[in-house]
């Protein structure tokens, strides 16, 4: 398997060229470095079997290059914060690592790749088909507070919210603004904690104190904001099969 690293720091990007040392079937063609340098070679080489890229490269983010230059080529998405894993998935996503890359993570997302190529005849839709059922659910969120960023866990968000068009999460100490919109944290969250109930919420079944169900369904929460959250009356058949799972 011709394969491509893409990753700008020098030392994770010599790490991962070890740890490819171990597969003898995994032939290294190139490393790279930024998004332009991405761009040159994807341009003016023969794509690889398989890439395996950092996101966030000092000039850009890894998802540029192939915006400029298409590539059918299957990644492992390799990075610090899993706050992209919803377009690493539109983009032949075989498997999102969280750094520090551990072999065994490597081994595991390597053999899922071969996992998903039995045979010649499995396209790209099949295998995006497959990769459904694979997707790795947000467990963390990067979140801005002034010039510092902060790391919150999403199971310890008791909900997202919409107001003034921007989302925030509410967490015990406080609600932080996110880069999200609802309908996409409904494609990455984990599903049996989180429900979406209405336009504006989507909270955590693990923070739910009480739910009062006259005349409305109506969810009271261990921690919220101010609003009242109601569930829609389209989802309230959705919202008691999902309590009951």
């Amino acid at each position: 398997m011709k394969t491509v690293i893409i990753e700008d720091e020098k030392p994770a990007a010599r790490k991962l060229e070890r740890l490819l040392s171990s597969f003898p079937d995994i032939q290294l063609v190139a490393t790279l470095h930024s998004v332009e340098e991405g761009v040159e070679w994807f341009a003016n080489n023969p794509h690889p079997n398989l890439i395996l890229s950092d996101i966030v490269l000092g000039d850009g983010v890894s998802f540029d290059i192939f915006e400029k230059v298409p590539t059918k080529s299957f990644m492992i998405y390799t990075t610090a914060f899993d706050q992209y894993t919803l377009k690493a998935f539109k983009l032949n996503s075989i498997d999102y690592l969280l750094k520090p890359i551990m072999l065994e993570d490597l081994e595991s997302a390597i053999e899922k790749y071969k996992n998903f190529l039995p045979s010649d005849t499995l396209n790209i839709s099949d295998v995006k088909s497959l990769m459904k059922e694979e997707k790795q659910k947000l467990s963390r969120i990067l979140v801005k507070i002034g010039y510092n960023l902060k790391i919150v866990q999403t199971d310890d968000v008791s909900c997202f919210y919409s107001e003034n068009k921007i989302v925030y999460l509410q967490t015990q100490e406080r609600n932080y603004p996110t880069d999200f919109t609802l309908d996409e944290l409904q494609e990455v969250l984990d599903d049996k904690k989180f429900f979406r109930v209405n336009r504006q919420f989507i909270i955590n079944s693990n923070f739910i104190k009480n739910i009062h169900t006259s005349p409305y369904y109506k969810v009271e929460m261990q921690i919220q904001p101010d609003e009242e959250i109601t569930v829609s009356r389209d989802r309230v058949k959705d919202f008691k099969d999902w309590l009951s799972c």
